[in-house]
């Protein structure tokens, strides 16, 4: 082999902060912690404090693939620490603390964390859990003092880092040793441990800084409504160091009011996050006639936004809403920009293609296969279950025997993803389902996904989910359970005639109930599984 003439030089994430240290001293970052005290430093102060990190976890005995655990919001200090802890090689173990105090003890025993980095809001997490995480050795608490509080081995994280000396410079690591360690869900199971190299980090970050992925650039501005604990935040806060950009951290109010007006004091230019954020929003400004003049980009993943918000978001305050599709194994596998062809079409064929799942983004290949494992046509109508790999596609999982999520054939591994969709020939994805969720009625297919975008822009109705529950003549019929809107009355009618237009006659549900609340995973999907069995005595009414 005849090999180029390149410097041998390894991808690591401290080679993010260490360009955004020389860089960009005069761009801004803007943390709100959980006092609600603002927070304006740079990133060349975010450089020199995360080698602070760096010393201190050396000074604690941590050494390179070790686990350290974060249980925080977005802000200053949470930042800080990812690059800390990344930057001499221990791994990034980032809790949501969403999930279920048994589930966050199990997850922190299976990581075998060493630290525990832990917001105060959630001493109480860690004061419950503390006598079963024995690995854990001192819970740093990410304040300027500690609270009251019944752990025996907490320490001040300003205390912490203030007491050693921060490190001269990081390590020359190989770059497929272990960076971050996140944990799915575990909405049918044990959570599963997807563990990232630097080398899949960077390159995910490369792929999210491009014109294709969420084109974080020097330019933005961007507001990290999507938690740091959930998939690395997309791996917008590794993409806001290698761009340069300014970051907005806004901590743990993510009520409208609060989103809105650090968009409008920090001339927010993109943000990603969640549909129901910015479903809250919108009807935020609607009712106060409040603008945000300076934002002009949302991405929007987890699950899909809703004809009717995108049409409002672009119509009445010209922001454009790119879908993107990934899961924790992988981050982002798609994105929603417009191809050069695209961008000529009426409005109608752009609206179409753009409440799709976004379109193969280089560096993940996507496949469908049907159920006996044969490749299904791009065609843009057959459904499969989706396939994926590439450089920064989970092969397996952490310290996990029986898996059964990856699939071994004669070209390599592919990774299972759990959902059924469609894709056409320029790469355009529909995600019709979760493989554990799609409705079997009669022998055919329906998306309770498609159901619950159509009957969110039914009136009254401010969020909806479809499960499919048993029927004697179909096997499955679907059942839609609604959330109304404040002093709103059920109207099962209506809400019918508002979804006919938008899908197949036969996918009409059986019947709408309404429900005070419809209940979320630990990530913020609706949980199917908990739905299926509240109603699993479900009597037909037709």
């Amino acid at each position: 082999m005849l090999r180029g003439l390149n410097m041998d030089r390894q991808l690591l994430i401290s080679s993010l902060i260490e360009y955004a240290g020389r860089n960009h001293s005069n761009t801004e970052v803007v943390a709100t912690d959980s006092t609600g005290r603002v927070h304006r430093t740079n990133w060349t102060q975010v450089h020199r404090r995360a080698q602070q990190v760096s010393g201190a976890l050396r000074a604690s005995g941590i050494k390179q693939g070790d686990r350290v655990g974060t249980i925080g919001w977005n802000d200053h200090r949470h930042l800080e620490v990812y690059y800390g802890i990344t930057g001499i090689g221990s791994v990034l173990h980032t809790v949501n603390p969403r999930l279920r105090e048994e589930q966050i003890a199990w997850i922190i025993n299976h990581a075998e964390d060493q630290l525990v980095f832990v917001d105060p809001d959630f001493l109480s997490v860690a004061e419950t859990i503390a006598p079963e995480t024995v690995s854990v050795r001192s819970w740093i608490v990410l304040a300027d003092e500690v609270p009251e509080t019944s752990l025996r081995n907490a320490v001040a994280y300003e205390e912490w880092i203030k007491d050693n000396s921060p490190i001269e410079e990081w390590p020359i690591l190989d770059e497929w040793s272990a960076a971050t360690l996140c944990y799915t869900s575990g909405t049918t199971g044990n959570p599963k441990g997807v563990m990232q190299s630097h080398r899949s980090i960077v390159l995910q970050t490369w792929a999210t800084c491009t014109g294709d992925g969420h084109d974080v650039n020097s330019s933005q501005s961007i507001l990290l409504a999507v938690p740091m604990f959930h998939v690395n935040g997309w791996a917008i806060p590794f993409a806001a160091a290698m761009a340069g950009a300014k970051l907005v951290l806004p901590g743990p109010d993510m009520s409208p009011e609060s989103i809105v007006r650090q968009i409008q004091e920090e001339n927010v230019t993109f943000s990603a996050g969640v549909p129901t954020i910015w479903l809250s929003v919108v009807q935020h400004l609607q009712e106060s006639g409040a603008d945000v003049p300076s934002l002009n980009r949302l991405a929007v993943g987890g699950s899909a936004a809703p004809r009717s918000l995108m049409d409002t978001l672009e119509d009445d305050y010209e922001v454009f809403v790119s879908h993107v599709w990934g899961m924790t194994e992988m981050t982002q596998g798609s994105a929603g920009r417009f191809t050069h062809k695209v961008v000529g079409l009426d409005r109608e064929e752009k609206r179409y293609r753009q409440a799709m799942a976004g379109r193969e983004l280089y560096g993940v290949e996507l496949r469908l296969i049907d159920g006996e494992g044969n490749d299904v046509e791009r065609d843009g109508v057959t459904p499969g279950e989706l396939l994926a790999r590439g450089p920064w596609v989970a092969g397996s999982y952490f310290g996990l025997e029986d898996d059964s999520t990856h699939i071994s054939e004669p070209d390599g591994v592919w990774l299972r993803t759990g959902d059924v969709a469609t894709m056409d020939s320029e790469g355009y994805i529909s995600i019709v389902d979760r493989a554990k969720d799609v409705i079997k009625s009669g022998g055919e297919w329906i998306s309770s996904i498609e159901l619950e975008n159509a009957a969110v822009g039914a009136p009254g109705v401010a969020e909806a989910a479809a499960v499919g529950l048993p029927h004697d003549r179909w096997g499955e019929r679907p059942l839609l359970l609604v959330v109304l809107e404040h002093d709103k009355e059920l109207n099962p009618e209506e809400i019918l005639e508002s979804i006919k237009p938008h899908v197949a006659s036969w996918w009409l549900p059986n019947d709408v109930v309404a429900v005070e609340e419809i209940p979320h995973t630990g990530t913020g999907k609706i949980d199917k599984k908990v739905l299926r069995e509240q109603f699993s005595d479900f009597s037909w009414s037709n």
